[in-house]
């Protein structure tokens, strides 16, 4: 068994957390900045700003719908991948590689495909009562990075593999890479050559294209701990059912993201036109930014998690469950005093125009004052997938979005709107209340899943062996 791999059992858990969490938190934060590095140029662009700006939020729903297929596979066959390991079965992890890349595939062709053939509805859908610039500029932007979010799927899934099977910071330099190759085409494509909306969507799929094949290469090389080999290629049902029963958690998660983004654009859209659109792209590009940062380190902790979840060490899954949870509410804590004290400083990077500022400033104080909890949140869902608990991690994912926050966005912009005038107070006072009830929840879905952590507890067999692993004749 390769050494970065038994690390994960025998190395003391700060260090075994820094190692793992520096690259994954990288790998997050330099994803998000592909399209906040988008916004910051678009946005910023003379006499256009703020309409580049409100048609890339348009395209957020879109942009979900299509993460959410990347996490499906990415986040089951990593989580997986670590579950089977901790078994020390490394036959079984080529075949979850290899079968993981099938569904990237299958997926990818369906979402590209329906993109193109169902384009204009699908924007329409999402911005209905928006101006036409602004719908047109969304299209198009849509119609040149459909491909490249394919790839950026394929790229999720191989970057988590990678850090599954002991490469945490070839990982990360394989985001950190693409990243940075975004930010110089963005320059090239926006500034200099000025092409707006379509330089920013070449750029973005340029360099997902980069990161794409170099997260390939990985798996083709000799010196590699898990490989691309013939045998991992023949599709089984039985690790597509595996990948998809813990994937179906974030894939859930970016489900709800969609439907949420959907449902408050409309609703911005309704009370506070365009500028309200800009307002929350902005806004959302910092909350989006404190998130990547948190789903970092709940992602460093899901290798290790899931290894000694797997090699039956409860005491070392106890103790990188609350090292995660106390830094990422400490990231929490960050990210929500800086949004109260400079929250105009923040907005101004995307938009410096005086209603955009006006607007913001309320805006980004209520998203962000209980950014602690969503912390808590977050941590609690990511626990459940790695102990092979999908459906608890699918509840503590779409408590917050789903359950409170839709049902509220809907209701209480109106009440507000009836009261004050002002209905766009209503959308941002709504997302505040969601993020304490959601954390309420996962507190009491915790609580009931507490004996995982227990020295004597052995995880039960849920389905007949034959049914998790490999057949004899698979070996």
């Amino acid at each position: 068994m390769d050494n970065d791999i038994r690390e994960l059992e025998t190395k003391p858990m700060g260090k075994l957390l820094w190692q793992y969490a520096l690259p994954a938190v990288a790998s997050q934060v330099v994803t998000s900045i592909y399209n906040i590095v988008d916004r910051i140029f678009l946005g910023n662009t003379p006499d256009e700003g703020k309409m580049l700006l409100a048609a890339l939020t348009i395209t957020f729903p879109l942009m979900n719908i299509i993460h959410a297929f990347g996490a499906l596979v990415g986040a089951g066959s990593g989580a997986r991948m670590s579950i089977v390991l901790g078994r020390k079965d490394v036959r079984w992890a080529e075949k979850i590689l290899g079968n993981s890349m099938l569904l990237t595939f299958l997926f990818g062709f369906i979402f590209v495909m329906g993109g193109y053939l169902w384009m204009h509805p699908i924007i329409n859908l999402f911005a209905d009562g928006a101006s036409q610039p602004v719908i047109d500029a969304a299209c198009e932007y849509m119609y040149i990075v459909l491909p490249g979010m394919f790839l950026l799927t394929v790229t999720y899934n191989l970057v988590g593999l990678i850090r599954s099977s002991g490469y945490p910071m070839k990982g990360m330099w394989i985001m950190v890479g693409g990243a940075t190759l975004n930010i110089l085409l963005d320059f090239i494509f926006i500034s200099e050559f000025g092409w707006g909306m379509k330089g920013a969507a070449w750029a973005t799929t340029l360099s997902m294209a980069v990161s794409a094949t170099v997260a390939v290469l990985h798996f083709v090389q000799p010196k590699s701990f898990i490989r691309f080999k013939r045998h991992a290629w023949a599709p089984k049902l039985y690790i597509f059912r595996n990948i998809l029963a813990i994937g179906i958690s974030p894939f859930s998660m970016n489900v709800a993201a969609f439907a949420v983004v959907a449902v408050l654009n409309r609703q911005l859209i309704a009370y506070g036109g365009d500028d309200a659109m800009t307002v929350y792209g902005a806004a959302n590009s910092y909350m989006g930014l404190i998130f990547m940062v948190l789903l970092g380190l709940c992602q460093a902790m899901q290798p290790i998690a899931g290894y000694n979840y797997g090699a039956r060490r409860n005491d070392r899954l106890r103790e990188v469950y609350i090292l995660t949870m106390k830094v990422c509410v400490i990231i929490g804590i960050i990210g929500a005093a800086s949004a109260l004290i400079f929250p105009r400083t923040i907005i101004g990077f995307f938009n410096s125009e005086p209603e955009i500022l006006d607007m913001g400033e309320p805006a980004l104080r209520y998203l962000m004052v209980f950014c602690p909890l969503i912390a808590f949140t977050v941590t609690n869902s990511q626990l459940f997938q790695s102990i092979d608990q999908p459906w608890i991690a699918i509840v503590t994912s779409l408590s917050r979005q789903v359950i409170f926050l839709i049902p509220l966005s809907l209701i209480l912009p109106g009440i507000v709107y009836n009261i004050t005038g002002d209905g766009v107070t209503g959308v941002w006072q709504a997302c505040a209340i969601c993020d304490v009830l959601g954390a309420a929840l996962s507190l009491v879905l915790l609580l009931t899943h507490r004996q995982v952590f227990r020295m004597d507890y052995v995880p039960p067999i849920r389905k007949p062996k034959k049914e998790l692993g490999p057949k004899d004749n698979e070996q």
